[in-house]
């Protein structure tokens, strides 16, 4: 490589620490609107600069990827730690390297996914939205009565860094018991007591609380389906900070409308930012805008490793967090 710096495309803005970051290294083109930029715009900011930095609200498909061999991109770094919606076969039919930024986002959205546990079962947003409308008439005994955390069962889809870091605080931090499913073989998690399950549906029929910690795939789309659905209790909880895919929203809606399932804590959907208007209406729901790794900690250190990722390809160096 030359000692000239590489231009790099970055589609959505950073936190102003890991831009700074970017510019000392590369030559950077920002989304200075910072809005999703339409296919055309991908696809020219793909041939027209030597790194891609997507994100997650970008849908990078096999023309943009084109467009990218065909110009200058040589690499596709990846600003956050989910790939599927970057078509990573068209990627590898084109040998352009793909990166992502795993670990540095692990606290942040196990973090969220207590939030959202503790915000469903003590029902916090309904008080909220009482409060706040001007429609609380004062405590009662039998006011916004949820259910208690502490001595429940969580399953966990999905044993991977962040399925780990939820057990590790439900179990230390409200006594939990774990159960969990995963494809592959887990290890570290003597610790946790946890049981593995052989499918989902067994651990949904034992959980209290299922919350979903598998990447996207095809392997994993709608792996929350009518039958794991239909194992949990009436009183169970189901919480999704991985992706909108590993739900079907239209089995979880029914459930949730029918009763058979106490409520749902979702923090991503399917077509986001576009939501399904039967989620938005679904009884004893909360909803967030995708913001399992919004703190300014987890959002820089995205950044930073997007920066050591293609600061090792002008390197001429083995990718630290190479996808494919």
């Amino acid at each position: 490589m030359s000692d000239k710096k590489l231009k790099i495309f970055v589609t959505r803005r950073w936190p102003e620490a890991a831009e700074d970051a970017l510019r000392t290294h590369f030559e950077p083109t920002f989304n200075m609107s910072d809005v999703p930029l339409d296919k055309a715009a991908l696809m020219d900011g793909f041939a027209s600069h030597d790194i891609a930095a997507p994100t997650v609200s970008d849908k990078i498909d096999a023309d943009i990827i084109a467009a990218g061999a065909k110009g200058n991109c040589q690499l596709i770094a990846n600003y956050g730690v989910g790939v599927n919606h970057i078509d990573l076969a068209a990627a590898a039919a084109e040998a352009i390297p793909v990166t992502n930024t795993p670990g540095v986002l692990t606290d942040a959205t196990a973090d969220l996914t207590l939030t959202l546990m503790l915000v469903l079962c003590r029902r916090a947003g309904e008080g909220e939205r009482e409060l706040r409308a001007g429609e609380w008439s004062g405590w009662r005994p039998t006011h916004l009565v949820g259910r208690a955390m502490t001595g429940k069962r969580l399953g966990i889809i999905g044993m991977g860094r962040i399925g780990k870091a939820v057990a590790r605080r439900a179990h230390f931090g409200f006594g939990m018991d774990i159960c969990f499913y995963n494809r592959s073989p887990v290890g570290d998690v003597d610790d946790l007591k946890a049981v593995r399950m052989a499918s989902v549906a067994e651990v949904c029929a034992v959980s209290d609380f299922v919350s979903l910690h598998c990447a996207a795939s095809p392997d994993t789309y709608q792996i929350l389906g009518t039958d794991a659905l239909a194992a949990l209790h009436d009183g169970a909880y189901v919480i999704n900070t991985a992706r909108g895919d590993v739900v079907d929203e239209a089995a979880l809606v029914a459930a949730l409308n029918a009763g058979t399932i106490g409520g749902a804590g979702l923090d991503v959907y399917q077509g986001e930012p576009d939501i399904n208007p039967a989620i938005l209406a679904a009884r004893n729901t909360v909803l967030l805008p995708h913001l399992g790794s919004a703190t300014v900690e987890s959002r820089t250190a995205m950044g930073l490793k997007v920066v050591e990722n293609a600061n090792a390809f002008a390197a001429g160096q083995d990718l630290i967090d190479p996808v494919i």
